[in-house]
């Protein structure tokens, strides 16, 4: 069995993708399976994240990526929405200071129109105190929605046409780019899923044209950095194209 010091070595060995994004899935499977409640398997989620958080700045990933809350979860029952909205408070209260040290750059994306104001300024805090670190850049995605971010960009750039601002002969993929809630972050390299299922659930789609996709079938709170290591291996296994003929293939 290989020791942490060594992993961390054979990581270093590898070409660590720059930006992973993660959906966090399968913690009411794994509630489930344990005859919890599902408030249960989202508490375990939560101690994963830092788990991941922390092996992810020590292999020298730049930016991470995780679904938190989508757009959609607001249809789940009303206790476990206020759940999940009470771990992203304890998360923020009971982390944020550790994670300031350690050199971890906050940004939520998603829409704060909907969330309670005293959410909205712990998400205003944590982002403002971190500003200036550099050593990771963790984004969560806190009822987020790929269509809407998309939308929600298409707007603000139909409104810069309508002032006279832009014009339509102007907008290109890279000006849709710079209205998304992502604007400044590079795409991910390698997008993960847990728990099995295999779509992106509106997740990045906009960001994600060129990512590799992994399919993971652990759950959420069982996913490790031994997990993340495997992922990066079979990444490092790929070839990525990005629609060109890979170099001596005359196909």
């Amino acid at each position: 069995m290989l020791t942490s010091k060594q992993n961390d070595s054979e990581t270093a060995s590898q070409a660590v993708p720059r930006h992973v994004a993660i959906i966090m899935d399968g913690n009411g499977r794994w509630a489930a399976r344990r005859h919890l409640p599902r408030a249960a398997g989202h508490r375990q989620g939560v101690e994963a994240v830092r788990v991941i958080v922390r092996a992810a700045s020590e292999m020298g990933i730049e930016y991470l990526t995780l679904y938190s809350f989508s757009s959609e979860n607001w249809n789940r029952p009303p206790e476990e929405v206020n759940d999940l909205m009470g771990l992203l408070r304890l998360f923020i209260r009971r982390d944020l200071a550790e994670l300031h040290r350690n050199g971890v750059n906050i940004r939520i994306i998603g829409d704060r129109a909907h969330l309670d104001p005293d959410l909205v300024k712990l998400i205003d805090e944590a982002e403002t105190l971190t500003r200036a670190n550099t050593r990771l850049r963790l984004i969560i995605a806190f009822n987020y929605g790929g269509k809407n971010e998309i939308a929600s960009a298409m707007r603000r750039i139909a409104g810069e046409v309508e002032a006279g601002r832009l014009s339509a002969a102007e907008i290109t993929p890279d000006t849709v780019s710079a209205y998304l809630d992502t604007a400044g972050i590079p795409d991910p390299d390698l997008v993960i899923r847990t728990s099995g299922e295999k779509r992106l659930s509106n997740f990045l789609i906009w960001q994600s044209a060129y990512s590799e996709l992994l399919f993971d079938d652990v759950f959420w709170p069982d996913f490790t950095p031994e997990h993340l290591r495997a992922a990066i291996a079979e990444f490092n296994g790929r070839q990525r194209r990005f629609g060109a003929v890979p170099a001596g293939n005359g196909s």
